[in-house]
């Protein structure tokens, strides 16, 4: 019974330091998570005060936190500028084409590279995997040629082609589409679903996660991008929301209005914020997917 009783003792005693450990560790991880969004929102806390100030007052001081004047003249400004509508329209269109792209494009080549077996698989993949280390400013001046010779430039289909189908998109797809069961598809089949109904009624269902994924990041990517907009488009009906308002900003006699483009960046800003937070949990879940196999 003595031994016994140690060990309980042992055990009671090893139980309070670890609950010890816990209660004086979990303060400074929070605090330190709490440290490392703040310094991450640091940026974009000055980005919505500087579009809160007016010009002579962010020259002046530019690296005021707070506005002396509250103003929202850049705002109306930015929406009263010339093209401003159709700048927005053309991202929305761009935008719209490269998510529907990549989701098609990367849930079929996902699909097909993870549940079927055909010559040249790993080839593929390999393919694929080899693209995603490629960076884009080896393949730009190519691209760019291609889309003269197809006749798409300064044409939001030029704009849109070269993000339709990510190889990062195909990667994400595959990966999950790796973590559906076989024997579930198989079931299917035995019951006489074709391959189509396979992939739309059963496997696209179940990647809701990944597909949202894609969707986030593809948009994020469509969204934000300046340099090939600014190369393709080549007047003002075709230039994407970043270019528009990069061209405007300076159009005054050369000088930049940092008021209207930091304006013009919260108004860019807010479209990706609001689908993060709508497709929050499929994101995590899309990622977490992609890791099981």
């Amino acid at each position: 019974m003595t031994a016994v009783a140690a060990l309980e003792d042992a055990h009671t005693t090893t139980d309070r330091i670890v609950l010890r450990r816990r209660s004086v560790s979990r303060p400074l991880l929070y605090g330190a998570l709490v440290l490392c969004a703040l310094l991450t929102m640091l940026p974009f806390i000055w980005v919505i005060s500087g579009s809160l100030r007016g010009l002579e007052e962010i020259r002046s001081d530019p690296g005021a936190w707070l506005p002396h004047d509250v103003t929202f003249d850049n705002f109306v400004r930015l929406f009263r500028t010339e093209g401003f509508g159709q700048f927005m329209v053309n991202s929305i269109v761009v935008a719209t084409i490269v998510v529907v792209g990549n989701i098609v494009a990367a849930s079929a080549a996902g699909y097909a590279l993870a549940k079927f077996d055909f010559a040249g698989k790993r080839i593929a993949f390999g393919a694929v995997m080899a693209a995603m280390m490629v960076p884009f400013t080896t393949v730009f001046v190519t691209q760019f040629v291609i889309t003269v010779d197809m006749g798409l430039a300064d044409t939001l289909a030029g704009v849109a082609l070269p993000g339709v189908a990510m190889p990062m998109s195909v990667f994400i797809m595959r990966q999950y589409a790796m973590s559906i069961p076989d024997e579930l598809l198989e079931a299917a089949r035995i019951d006489g679903a074709s391959e189509f109904r396979i992939f739309f009624r059963i496997f696209l269902p179940l990647a809701g996660p990944a597909v949202a994924t894609i969707t986030i990041m593809s948009f994020l990517t469509s969204w934000n991008n300046f340099i090939w907009p600014l190369i393709v488009a080549q007047s003002m009906s075709t230039y994407t929301l970043p270019v528009g308002l990069a061209a405007t900003s300076q159009a005054a006699a050369h000088v930049t209005d940092y008021g209207l483009m930091l304006a013009g960046a919260i108004v860019v800003m807010l479209p990706v914020l609001v689908l993060f937070l709508l497709l929050q949990r499929y994101f995590v879940q899309g990622i977490a997917g992609t890791g099981m196999r």
